[in-house]
């Protein structure tokens, strides 16, 4: 406008303010929009999260549990690629060999570029990003689908680490521009795929694809996928947790209804995490007709300690400190600052999770915090 005065205008007519503003907004909303997309990484581990605990890493446990880390990506570099062009994976009760045969194939390459990757950014040692890339390409450029009754669940739950690792190496040029657009491919039309199919299920296959879902929309700065995702979280909190925070789609499961109660737990707060990270929302604190997901995690926290008085099955599986659910109350203890959950995981760390599922990974190292 100033110029359009100095250039000897007295005045610009009401069009050409109009248009003026458009062109101005257009541009503005442009700009921000790809400061949106550049806001990498994101998803399960933000910049602001990495910087925190690489400025701990002289301190225990971090020190403990990044030596840790390391060891697990050290051993990658020796591991072959496993990816498949049909991830066929039978139902467990139905070929339960075949099913973990299946499934070993992602879930060991999965890990290991989950690993390498977060070593990488913690460390910044570029042979960890190139391990890393190595096994996210081998899957990118050949796994084509999935198939059989367990392909999408099990390609949900142990593919989230699949593309945490991409996420944790969105910026760096050891990835070029080729091999990440096949990677972004493979995201959409694969793994997006296989977790949107399943996240409208009642029980735990739910949860795993809302949080393969969201890490999807996150890498792909897809930001009605994290809204849609956000809603059915809320939508049905009230069926999957009960007065008593009891979760009825796993505690029917038998002597596996302890484990399965966390198998829900531990992707439906990852995916809370993640909608923190993508937009401040707090999901955590959340509740609905007086439940939430603090009266579950305290359910579940209860017949952990006290597994022979579960009401729905007599001696139940029990998990541990250092595996599950030792993950998810480590990880979770700053989050609701509670020294109970902290106190039960404690004496294992460092805690990491690396089999079959991937949502708590990293629990000591990457412990997440609202503030």
């Amino acid at each position: 406008i100033d110029r359009c005065y100095a250039s000897g205008f007295e005045a610009l007519t009401f069009i050409q303010m109009k248009l003026f503003f458009l062109i101005t907004a257009f541009c503005l909303s442009d700009i921000c929009l790809q400061a949106q997309k550049r806001m990498h990484p994101e998803g399960m581990h933000t910049q602001k999260q990495l910087n925190a605990t690489k400025s701990k890493l002289d301190t225990p446990p971090y020190r403990e549990a990044y030596k840790q880390l390391l060891s697990y990506a050290d051993s990658a570099s020796t591991h072959p690629v496993h990816s498949l062009a049909d991830f066929a994976v039978p139902g467990y009760y139905v070929d339960a060999e075949g099913h973990r045969t299946n499934s070993r194939s992602l879930q060991s390459d999965a890990f290991d570029a989950y690993a390498c990757a977060l070593a990488f950014s913690l460390s910044g040692k570029e042979q960890y990003a190139s391990d890393a890339i190595r096994f996210l390409n081998a899957w990118s450029y050949k796994n084509t689908g999935y198939s059989q009754a367990d392909g999408s669940l099990v390609m949900a739950y142990s593919g989230t680490a699949m593309v945490m690792a991409a996420e944790l190496l969105y910026n760096t040029p050891l990835w070029n521009a080729t091999d990440q657009a096949q990677f972004s491919k493979w995201v959409s039309n694969v793994y997006k795929r296989a977790c949107n199919e399943i996240r409208n299920r009642k029980n735990n296959w739910a949860d795993w694809g809302r949080f393969g879902s969201l890490l999807s929309a996150s890498f792909l700065n897809d930001f009605a996928e994290i809204e849609e995702n956000v809603r059915l979280i809320k939508s049905d909190l009230a069926d999957k947790i009960a007065e008593d925070g009891s979760m009825p789609h796993e505690t029917r499961r038998g002597a596996n209804g302890i484990w399965y109660t966390y198998f829900s737990l531990a992707p439906i707060t990852a995916a809370c995490w993640v909608v923190y990270n993508a937009t401040g929302e707090n999901l955590f604190t959340w509740s609905q007709n007086g439940r939430s997901l603090k009266k579950a995690l305290d359910y579940l926290y209860s017949y952990t300690l006290q597994p022979e008085s579960w009401p729905w099955f007599e001696k139940p599986n029990r998990g541990s400190p250092n595996r599950w659910p030792g993950n998810l109350f480590e990880a979770l203890s700053n989050v609701y600052d509670d020294q109970n959950y902290a106190a039960y995981s404690k004496p294992a760390q460092p805690v990491s999770y690396p089999v079959h599922h991937f949502a708590w990974t990293f629990p000591t190292l990457m412990k997440p915090d609202l503030e």
